[in-house]
């Protein structure tokens, strides 16, 4: 039986919250291995901080999907986000980051096939709400992938977040 585009839409949303929220999760595993100090550690003065990347991760969240699909009041400052050199304590950077995505989830959950048909323009860029929500999925794991090698950086050890299935076992 072929899905309806209802289905699909639903299989396409439930798809991009499930990646957010792995993702949210090492985010948090790595942010709870290192200290506040850590967290605020940039390699070097062209590179940014775990804390840094979380505050960046709000902002383009929030500017996406929370104002640009959800219609909220855009009020990003984009370079705040790097500018920033903290200590933000670990806890009020997760519950930033957490409150951000499940903001941003709030307003996935809402979205109708013909809002993610729409084209919006968002930070400049002409996009479907497809492609919007791509955008953020794609951002967030990228740099879920860069918060993931600073921490190994600090740590000096595997973190064990990248574990495959057992044989014989589907993946999902």
């Amino acid at each position: 039986m072929k899905p309806n585009g209802h289905s699909i839409t639903k299989l396409i949303l439930d798809g991009a919250q499930a990646s957010l929220a792995k993702d949210l999760g090492k985010i948090k595993d790595c942010l709870d291995l290192l200290t506040v100090e850590q967290i605020w550690w940039r390699p070097n003065a062209a590179s940014n901080s775990a804390g840094n990347l979380c505050l960046h991760l709000c902002g383009n969240m929030r500017q996406w999907i929370i104002s640009g699909l959800g219609g909220a009041k855009d009020v990003r400052v984009r370079e705040r986000e790097f500018s920033e050199r903290g200590p933000i304590s670990r806890r009020a950077v997760v519950e930033r980051l957490d409150a951000t995505v499940a903001e941003a989830s709030g307003v996935v959950r809402r979205l109708s096939p013909g809002a993610l048909a729409r084209d919006y323009v968002i930070q400049g860029f002409r996009v479907t709400g497809y492609g919007a929500l791509a955008q953020v999925v794609q951002h967030f794991s990228h740099h879920t992938g860069q918060i993931i090698y600073l921490t190994k950086l600090k740590r000096g050890r595997d973190l064990g977040l990248t574990r495959l299935p057992a044989v014989g076992k589907m993946r999902g």
